[in-house]
């Protein structure tokens, strides 16, 4: 017997926590409401959910507190509910390490395609299925077996993106990891490398796109579903 996933929703505002747990539920999924901070945690041990819903601004320990402690011990996808555009690079960069994240104000429909998005990603259903192989001893990424004519630049920047497919990297973010001497280098030249790999890309692999601009926050990397059929 298959029973459904479980999604918790932390979020103390009753309208949305109950949209959300309706929309859910209509998709298939088990949905459950914590609407305080502090039983977060504890309600996770107790029910132990497939993936959780987290408000950035929930009473008593706030939704970033939930996540840090959280990270010590569990790899929870965690999608992060937020209205603080400011904090994005934050929950999703290596101090919080949220999954993915969601703007309020929101639409239902979208956050259960996150949501389905994201357990399917850690189902490992796409990493089993990736046509993209990161060869590290010779620098080099192949694609169904054909190597990508990238820079050292362009591979590091690959690398890192591959790696977490569907995490969303900040251009500062993929500037430390591009350049070690950032003194003469802009967080422009970021977009520059973004627009050449995309080329190459469809230049290898037509069918894209695979790498994705996510507005306020930066680049993701994400499989079209006929990428890895």
């Amino acid at each position: 017997m298959t029973y459904p996933q479980h999604i918790m929703i932390a979020e103390d505002e009753p309208k949305i926590a109950a949209l959300l747990s309706e929309y859910l539920e209509a998709a298939g999924y088990l949905a459950s409401i914590v609407d305080e901070g502090d039983r977060v945690l504890p309600a996770i041990d107790e029910k132990r959910p497939d993936l959780l819903l987290l408000d950035v601004m929930l009473p008593g320990m706030d939704g970033l507190q939930v996540l840090r402690e959280l990270r010590k011990s569990s790899q929870l996808p965690v999608i992060m509910l937020t209205a603080r555009v400011e904090e994005i690079d934050r929950l999703l960069g290596l101090e919080f390490g949220a999954d993915d994240y969601v703007c309020k104000p929101f639409s239902p429909r979208e956050v259960v395609a996150r949501v389905r998005a994201l357990l399917r990603r850690s189902s490992g259903t796409v990493a089993a299925t990736n046509p993209f192989v990161v060869d590290e001893p010779t620098q080099r990424i192949l694609v169904r077996g054909k190597a990508l004519p990238l820079t050292t630049t362009e591979y590091r920047l690959m690398q890192t993106l591959i790696a977490h497919p569907g995490r969303v990297y900040s251009r500062d973010q993929l500037l430390d990891l591009m350049h070690d001497d950032l003194r003469d280098v802009t967080d422009r030249v970021v977009d520059s490398h973004i627009r050449n790999l995309r080329r190459k890309l469809d230049d290898l692999v037509p069918g894209g796109p695979y790498v994705h601009s996510v507005y306020g926050a930066g680049y993701r990397f994400e499989l079209p579903e006929s990428a890895s059929t």
